[in-house]
């Protein structure tokens, strides 16, 4: 297998891969880099057909991209009680994912929680609750969003556009803890930073 073959691969296999996205911002920029290689592999190998249907999916997905970082959305938060039957439902629909970030949560966990639905142009797309046990300090228990919309917007709404959710109710202080390194990622992004006495324990001071 020579290079010219490496890059033809390469193409083919970033444009698959781009087809598994459940986030459309994602899926864009992956198809855009897997196009963008494909098109380079039909200039190298004298392809025009290639170049030419790969280069006109790169412009879609460019005018795509540019269209998407210039669409405002509109964003609210809605307080939920925890034996809402929509709450329950919503769960319930997304149990499989909501497991793959939060190993072991069940309902029952919410039963004195604070719940929060993360509304994004008036669709449900996240849920957040918290309890707190000691005075100042949230106990993250869930925070968990919608595949198609982890683009962190949601995040930056929550925790940095109405961090007075928080501090109405006196709170200073967030604490997450979890196992799961994709979620622990999100978390350090958000800035909280790991307990070093307990790896899995995450503070974020507000």
């Amino acid at each position: 297998m020579d290079w010219i073959e490496i890059v033809g691969y390469t193409g083919s296999v970033l444009v698959a891969v781009s087809l598994t996205m459940n986030n459309i911002w994602r899926l864009r920029w992956i198809n855009l880099f897997g196009a963008g290689t494909f098109a380079i592999y039909g200039l190298l190998t004298k392809t025009y057909p290639v170049f030419a249907l790969n280069g006109f999916i790169v412009a879609i997905d460019v005018y795509y991209l540019f269209k998407m970082s210039r669409e405002k959305d509109f964003f609210t938060l809605e307080s939920v009680a925890a034996d809402s039957l929509f709450l329950k439902k919503f769960l319930d629909y997304h149990a499989s994912d909501i497991q793959s970030f939060f190993p072991g949560f069940s309902k029952e966990l919410l039963t004195n929680a604070e719940c929060i639905f993360v509304l994004r142009n008036l669709l449900p797309v996240g849920v957040f609750a918290y309890t707190v046990d000691v005075p100042g300090h949230a106990t993250i228990l869930m925070d968990y969003v919608r595949p198609e919309y982890r683009d962190f917007k949601n995040a930056h709404f929550l925790y940095q556009q109405h961090s007075e959710v928080f501090s109405e109710n006196g709170i200073h202080t967030l604490v997450a803890d979890s196992e799961v390194k994709a979620h622990q990622q999100y978390l350090r992004k958000l800035g909280f930073e790991a307990d070093f006495s307990r790896e899995i324990h995450f503070i974020k001071k507000l």
